[in-house]
């Protein structure tokens, strides 16, 4: 079933005669969704079936590539799938959105679902993890639930800066107190945003966070300030995502968000790279000074055994393999970098760059 140009307003929002309209927003996905799609299509249980409890739309947002031709021909296909193409942005000001949040407004005024579900076109969901979030939602009381999915990662620099990244985002938003009701801290992972129709329309949704770059947040921060609940976890249970394919992507998708996600990013740049450094230079110094004391030696080696402890015990909190946390030592140079760059681009060029278009963030 395709639908292009079902209207798109208040009214039809408010009607609502589905369980869950599942909203993937696209932009330029030809690599990724068509694994997205799949594994959303075989998602069923008795009393859950695609068509008749839940939908799927498909946004389109400006895509150049093939994105639409795939979303349309399982539009025309299956039942409960629609493609909608999103309204074009205003160049000069964005009229108010960035190209996300203006395709995950552009479905939510035509879903008919009780709860909706925002979720990208590069996260890949396990068997039955639907109908299994809306039970936890229920379980657990919380009006948005969100979920951070294992990350699948390539490359050298993948596997050495992701976990470093993640790390210090488990730092800053620990779950315990982002789902603690009586703390103002709020997160949530756009790739996985399970959120009440009602209480998404009553805080404004997306159009009230049209010019965020971080909405994912700004809207668990908007649900929060209402005092509703709010539950963010690690769920490799769940789903999975491959957020870059390529280094120059990784690049370009952390200097749009690492200032805005972390509230001292130059320190925390200093305090990596001085990670860095005792790393290796306590065990220079140690054999390179042949004068010191065994006892010299001792503390040396015993410092920098607290400096192994304090850092890998810091990044074990990514969840990523072994293997990555013990290599993201060497990723400390880039992660410092991409910091730095970041502040940069936010705070003193005022733009940022994100799959074809340019934020200006000086307004």
């Amino acid at each position: 079933m395709t639908d292009t140009n079902r209207k798109l307003d208040t009214k039809s929002a408010e009607q609502s005669d589905l369980e869950l309209s599942v909203i993937i927003p696209a932009r330029n996905e030809e690599r990724s969704l068509p694994t997205c799609l799949a594994s959303l299509l075989i998602q069923s249980e008795p009393g859950f079936t695609l068509g008749h409890q839940w939908e799927i739309i498909i946004v389109n947002d400006d895509s150049t590539d093939k994105t639409r031709e795939i979303a349309l021909e399982v539009a025309s296909t299956g039942e409960g799938v629609i493609l909608l193409d999103a309204p074009p942005l205003d160049l000069s000001n964005r009229g108010g959105f960035t190209g996300k949040s203006n395709a995950c407004w552009t479905g939510a005024q035509a879903a008919r679902g009780r709860h909706f579900l925002f979720t990208d076109a590069d996260t890949i969901h396990e068997t039955n993890d639907i109908s299994r979030s809306l039970r936890e939602a229920e379980r657990h009381k919380a009006v948005l639930l969100s979920y951070s999915p294992r990350q699948i990662v390539s490359g050298f620099w993948q596997h050495a800066v992701m976990p470093l990244v993640f790390s210090e985002l488990a730092s800053v938003y620990p779950s315990r107190q982002v789902n603690d009701p009586v703390s103002s801290l709020a997160a949530a992972n756009g790739q996985f945003i399970l959120v009440e129709r009602d209480a998404y329309f009553s805080i404004g949704g997306h159009r009230a966070i049209g010019k965020d770059i971080l909405e994912d947040v700004a809207l668990a921060h908007n649900i929060k300030r209402s005092d509703r609940l709010i539950r963010f976890r690690y769920a490799p249970d769940a789903l999975s995502t491959r957020m870059y394919a390529t280094t120059s992507e990784m690049i370009e998708g952390w200097t749009k968000n690492l200032a805005l996600l972390f509230p001292k990013p130059v320190a925390l740049a200093l305090w990596r790279i001085l990670d860095l450094l005792l790393f290796f230079g306590l065990p220079a110094l140690a054999l390179g000074l042949y004068w010191l004391q065994p006892w010299q030696r001792s503390v040396i080696l015993l410092l920098w055994i607290r400096t192994l402890w304090r850092f890998y015990s810091r990044v074990a909190r990514s969840n990523f393999p072994w293997f990555d946390v013990a290599l993201s030592i060497l990723g400390v140079p880039l992660f410092g970098y991409l910091l730095i760059r970041s502040v940069i681009h936010h705070r003193i060029k005022k733009k940022v760059a994100w799959k074809g278009r340019r934020y200006d963030r000086s307004t």
